[in-house]
């Protein structure tokens, strides 16, 4: 079993015993499709990605770290749910997306997933990372060709989101 697999089956124990203890979750759930919260889980990363914009244009670049990184993470959330999946952990959200793609489930670049938050390897500009950097850290802007490489990949992954959300 991969990486991927055995960390969202721990994603699936966890979340089992935090509901039998006190009826709520940090980890993932197998609900059942739910093409309605996809749809609004898209939604929501429509929403950050136009935020994101308008961030950028009124100078605050520094916040459109965040917003580009939830733009990416409500898409992840999105495929989840169209999977049947509730996840309230990011980790587990990145394994889940993982091992998707290694079950030929989705056709999503697993190489864009290195690029958002690798589980295995230590890459140091992930969009995590950007986010940690610039929303805990005091920076007021982001590099331009930096913001470029985020919003670039919150793009495309929106657009293959809306891919797998069609099929």
């Amino acid at each position: 079993m991969s990486h991927a697999n055995n960390k969202v089956q721990w994603c699936l124990r966890k979340a089992e015993k935090e509901l039998q203890e006190s009826k709520v979750h940090r980890g993932i759930v197998k609900t059942g499709v739910n093409k309605e919260k996809a749809k609004e889980h898209m939604e929501k990363a429509e929403h950050y990605l136009s935020a994101t914009l308008y961030l950028k244009k009124g100078n605050f670049s520094d916040i459109s770290a965040s917003t580009i990184f939830y733009s990416i993470y409500h898409c992840l959330l999105s495929i989840a749910a169209k999977y049947g999946y509730e996840s309230r952990n990011q980790e587990c959200t990145f394994a889940l997306m993982a091992s998707l793609i290694e079950d030929k489930l989705i056709n999503l670049d697993k190489g864009w997933l290195v690029k958002i938050a690798p589980l295995e390897s230590t890459e140091e500009h992930t969009t995590v990372k950007m986010r940690e950097q610039y929303q805990y850290g005091t920076s007021v802007s982001l590099s331009d060709d930096v913001y470029e490489e985020q919003l670039s990949l919150a793009k495309r992954i929106m657009a293959k989101t809306k891919e797998i959300l069609e099929k």
